[in-house]
């Protein structure tokens, strides 16, 4: 066993899929300690808020204030809210307005909103202008109100014995705050989804949901697989044509449509993630049977095999003793492709809607379904569906890994 071990770590390719799949497992494990949220919660009144940090606005107004006098502050401001299609819309209602296109300079900031305010009017019509039109233009107007100013904004509070706001402070352009010394601060790497969830909190619970069922699903497809294949490959005849009959039926059809008719005929309510893995378990174990069945063709008329036979031995006490040792390598390998398997095919069958409920965890693929729902795919929105693309690719990857490892050092045809 020692030396096993060594061999199998000396592997390169084993060690790398390794190593990411213990990164991930990590991952989900220490995650859910520094972030205890549920992962359903909502936090958000909105849908996919971009990733970054957020400051209460309510917190940071209190919070000591600070002079920074930053030298492109103020062009960071303009830039923020006047983009390149901004200006050019600046110009073409310039222009509508009659000033000559040549005196407009896009590039000269100060300029170009020093004639937006001298000549803006916002019950102008200009030519070819319409009513959406209009109203991008009064929204422009009130973005860029004040940009070039250096004045400060009032904080007014209502006097409850008047009713008249009153001052109580000026936030000045050059006042900053250390978030360090804000109290609420929320931290979103990869932003909230369509429903206003913190998606990382999300991922990682969906992450670990996915590998239980991976492995549910990968156990019962190789057990049965195993079983059948020891049976059928040993005693062979009426029983391995009987085994075999059943195997090419499920072979006919294909495995992921009898999956979708299972899964549509259980009903949302009673389909829970180890349901799931248990339907995925029980229609993924042919390829595994056909194939543990090939090996022990090849080996049940071996010499240790024909002397068990001669020393009385049960079928039980062959089969366990004398040839599952010698597949126990392969079959270790095909239980991480049926792992692999499992996830890919409970992230297809999400996708499609007939996944586990929605309302218990997420997974995968239901937060791959929730990203296609919600098109945040059309609407740019990333965050909400490249980290899974990119989570599943890495476990399946780093499983693909191990298995081409261990391929390459129980397979003596493979060895360099």
């Amino acid at each position: 066993m020692k030396h096993m071990l060594k061999s199998i770590f000396r592997s390169g390719k084993f060690v790398a899929g390794f190593a990411i799949f213990a990164a991930i497992l990590l991952g989900v494990l220490i995650y859910p300690i520094f972030v205890p949220d549920p992962p359903l919660k909502i936090i958000a009144q909105g849908t996919f808020f971009e990733p970054g940090i957020y400051v209460s606005v309510y917190d940071s107004l209190s919070a000591p204030t600070h002079i920074l006098n930053l030298d492109e502050a103020s062009t960071k401001r303009i830039t923020s809210k006047l983009s390149e299609d901004d200006r050019v819309a600046i110009q073409k209602w310039l222009v509508g307005a009659g000033i000559p296109e040549a005196e407009i300079d896009l590039a000269n900031t100060e300029q170009l909103l020093e004639q937006w305010f001298s000549n803006y009017d916002s019950t102008k019509r200009v030519a070819g202008m319409t009513n959406a039109d209009r109203n991008y233009y009064i929204r422009l107007n009130t973005a860029v109100t004040g940009l070039l100013g250096d004045e400060g904004v009032s904080i007014a509070v209502v006097n409850p014995d008047t009713g008249v706001l009153e001052e109580i402070g000026t936030v000045l352009a050059t006042d900053y705050v250390n978030v360090g010394e804000v109290a609420n601060v929320r931290v979103l790497p990869l932003g909230t989804d369509n429903f206003g969830r913190d998606v990382l909190t999300e991922l990682v619970a969906a992450t670990r949901v996915s590998l239980q069922i991976g492995l549910v699903a990968g156990i019962i497809a190789t057990l049965i697989g195993l079983i059948l294949g020891l049976v059928s490959g040993y005693i062979g005849g009426f029983v391995d044509d009987a085994i075999m009959f059943i195997t090419n039926l499920f072979t006919v059809i294909p495995s992921f449509v009898l999956l979708i008719l299972i899964s549509f005929s259980i009903g949302q309510d009673k389909r829970g993630p180890f349901m799931v893995a248990m339907v995925i378990g029980f229609t993924s174990w042919v390829w595994t049977a056909r194939a543990v069945r090939s090996q022990v063709i090849s080996l049940r008329n071996r010499d240790h095999v024909n002397l068990s036979k001669l020393s009385g031995h049960s079928i039980t006490h062959i089969i366990l003793a004398d040839i599952l040792p010698y597949i126990a390598s392969y079959v270790v390998m095909a239980l991480i492709l049926q792992i692999s398997s499992g996830i890919l095919a409970e992230a297809g069958l999400s996708i499609l809607g007939l996944g586990p409920r929605t309302t218990d965890m997420p997974t995968l693929g239901l937060m791959m379904q929730w990203a296609m729902i919600y098109q945040a795919h059309i609407l740019g929105k990333w965050w909400a569906y490249f980290p899974v693309i990119i989570t599943i690719a890495m476990i399946t990857f780093s499983m693909n890994l191990m298995n081409t490892g261990l391929d390459q050092v129980f397979n003596p045809a493979l060895r360099e």
